[in-house]
């Protein structure tokens, strides 16, 4: 394929682990184009752009207005035609993209656990010290830790793997939580210990996958990226998003769902904020004969068996969370 005549920048937040994945974009583009080493940046220059969600620190997303905060200024970028792709981290993306805009490709998932970083070492909630305090701006984790821990104390804690981290060893908190995709993608240290079983803390939809999303109507983009795109990846995040939307979608539901592609068990949950009830359901998933289609009525059939288990109950606990 002829390289691009012009510059096809990449935009992306500007915290260390969405520039690792931007640049992995970056690098798997030029590979495939013949795009020479010393020529990446001028043929697929990366754009910082500090988002939203970034420049939040002291409170939790949904107070300022949920999902969407750490794409909102990528997508604009790629609107205002200033980058040719965005790359986001897809359990950050909205289940609705934005008018004109769609995703190009999902890279293969990396590891999609959670995992528990404490200071005594604990990698199990079950093994932490009675009522110690826990750091984290997600919902779902402060839900799910409740629901197996009610004695835990749950503090709003935001920022990247360093800020967390700093807090953690300053004796702020006792225990967080950490995406292993994302120490893995940052090649830390802490991503060798064991992550949490999916049976004690199902993922975020789709987290541990990366997705590029470009214009509508570039199909220039559309055909340098297309080979990119990771069949099963995309197969199971169709599937988990379709689940969020039809429950909720936003910031103010603890929701959790996860293809397991080997088991092809499809697991989806949705619990009260305060982590006194939960309902779960599970199907099978065959990503063998799995197509689009068939994985988004998947979502959105196991959405609704999670919604008809929690009828009314949900509706209320949410009101009153």
């Amino acid at each position: 394929m002829p390289l691009p005549s012009k510059p096809m920048p990449i935009a992306t937040r500007r915290s260390p682990l969405a520039l690792v994945q931007a640049r992995d974009v970056q690098a798997r583009l030029a590979r495939l184009h013949g795009v020479e080493d010393e020529m990446r940046e001028t043929v697929f220059p990366i754009l910082g752009l500090l988002s939203t969600g970034d420049q939040i620190q002291d409170r939790a997303l949904i107070e300022a207005g949920g999902k969407g905060l750490f794409t909102k200024e990528i997508d604009e970028a790629l609107l205002e035609r200033r980058a040719a792709f965005a790359v986001h981290s897809m359990k950050d993306v909205q289940t609705e993209l934005p008018e004109g805009i769609e995703l190009g490709a999902i890279l293969e998932r990396e590891d999609a656990r959670d995992m528990l970083l404490a200071r005594g070492g604990e990698t199990r909630l079950a093994d932490l010290p009675q009522g110690v305090v826990i750091g984290t701006a997600s919902l779902r984790r402060q839900a799910q830790a409740l629901y197996q821990r009610p004695d835990l104390s749950v503090v709003v804690l935001r920022g990247n793997v360093d800020t967390r981290l700093g807090r953690l060893a300053s004796g702020e908190i006792y225990a967080t939580f950490l995406a292993r995709a994302g120490l893995n993608r940052l090649g830390r240290k802490e991503a060798e210990a064991e992550p949490l079983a999916l049976s004690e803390m199902l993922p975020a939809a789709a987290q541990g996958a990366v997705g590029v999303a470009i214009r509508s109507d570039d199909d220039r983009a559309r055909e340098l990226l297309m080979p990119l795109n990771h069949r099963e990846t995309e197969l199971s995040t169709l599937a988990e998003r379709a689940f969020l939307a039809r429950l909720d979608g936003s910031c103010r539901t603890p929701i959790a769902a996860h293809v397991h592609i080997e088991s092809m068990d499809f697991t989806g949950e949705v619990l009260t904020p305060d982590g006194q009830v939960r309902w779960r359901e599970q199907m099978r998933f065959d990503m063998k004969t799995a197509t689009r289609t068939s994985a988004i009525a998947a979502g959105q059939s196991l959405g609704q068996a999670v919604r008809d288990a929690a009828g009314d109950q949900l509706a209320a606990a949410l009101v009153n969370a």
